[in-house]
């Protein structure tokens, strides 16, 4: 192993800058070269390689976001598409390859490990939905991101004394809007993973307004449905001031946490480790706090799970 690429792909999350940062330096340091692969699969594809330096990553730990930049690349889920980024790879001489992203970038990693070719994926998500790994780079920093509008949302609820609806991202996983709402105190969470009934959401905020409650803060996850039909809903059925805030991608942004930056850095020169050890078609986690890989074909094939005790738990302190 001489040389080593290293790419992020599919959504930015915060925390992918200092992801890229541990994989080029700690390359540098055991003498590996290694090149930046920008715009992910598609640039992979067109070739836009440059070889990385020391400097080349310098005072970027802190910001969000990719200096890599990503791209969607449909092309790339061909079997064309892929031997041509083999081919890009094999033309500089790279011997094998860090892929930072989600499953769908894990998908573009399966795919080239099937050609033959050593990939290690490191999850990079603010989803969390990654199997395999208990916590995604991001997902600190967006749940962070989230607390807060939570925090300035309820302020303005209880001026006003109004029902807010606070639609969240998560894409498929309720992550997200389950850590949000326990530690933001949220009346409801609304989760893919778990069944709701509209009925029980107005009896709860009935029974808090007849007992002299002024507020509510309600978090559904985008992977339920529409915050703003569920709030439309929650007004027509009880009658109370309603509002919908959809927080969209200002939760992808925002430069990382602490506990971002660390679990990227740590993600990030692990990987490379195990491409030093000879070692491909794996991916990388953290499990109790140790570093931890995985087949990354048999993780695509698991299914994420969600920690239903903590949801339980939220409906118990939200009586």
């Amino acid at each position: 192993m001489k040389r080593i690429g290293v790419l992020t792909s599919g959504g930015d999350a915060p925390g992918m800058n200092a992801a890229v940062r541990a994989v080029v330096r700690k390359a540098i340091y055991h003498n590996i070269e290694v090149y930046g692969i920008y715009q992910g699969y598609q640039g992979l594809m067109n070739g836009s390689i440059k070889k990385l330096e020391l400097g080349s990553v310098g005072d970027i730990v802190q910001r969000g976001g990719t200096m890599l930049f990503s791209a969607r690349c449909l092309e790339f889920k061909t079997k064309e598409g892929q031997l041509q980024g083999i081919e890009q790879l094999k033309k500089h001489g790279i011997d094998g390859l860090v892929v930072i992203g989600g499953d769908g970038s894990y998908m573009g990693a399966k795919a080239l490990t099937e050609h033959g070719f050593p990939c290690i994926g490191v999850p990079g998500t603010i989803d969390n939905d990654i199997p395999g790994t208990e916590f995604t780079i991001g997902f600190d920093t967006a749940l962070n991101t989230v607390i807060d509008a939570i925090d300035k949302i309820r302020d303005t609820a209880t001026s006003h004394e109004r029902t807010y609806v606070v639609e969240v991202m998560g894409r498929n996983a309720g992550d997200i809007a389950l850590w949000a709402g326990l530690a933001g105190g949220a009346e409801s969470i609304l989760i893919p993973e778990a069944d709701y009934d509209i009925n029980d959401i107005v009896q709860k905020l009935q029974r808090g307004h007849e007992r002299g409650k002024k507020h509510s803060i309600i978090i559904v996850a985008e992977g339920v449905g529409s915050g703003v039909e569920i709030g439309k809903q929650i007004e027509e059925m009880t009658n109370l001031d309603t509002r919908v805030t959809v927080l969209g991608h200002v939760q992808r942004g925002g430069s990382p946490t602490a506990v971002d930056r660390v679990l990227a850095s740590r993600l990030g020169a692990y990987a490379v480790e195990l491409l030093l050890e000879g070692k491909g078609g794996r991916a990388v986690g953290i499990e109790k706090n140790q570093l931890v890989d995985y087949d990354i074909i048999e993780a695509l094939a698991r299914k994420h799970q969600i920690n239903m005790d903590m949801y339980k738990l939220s409906q118990e302190l939200s009586i």
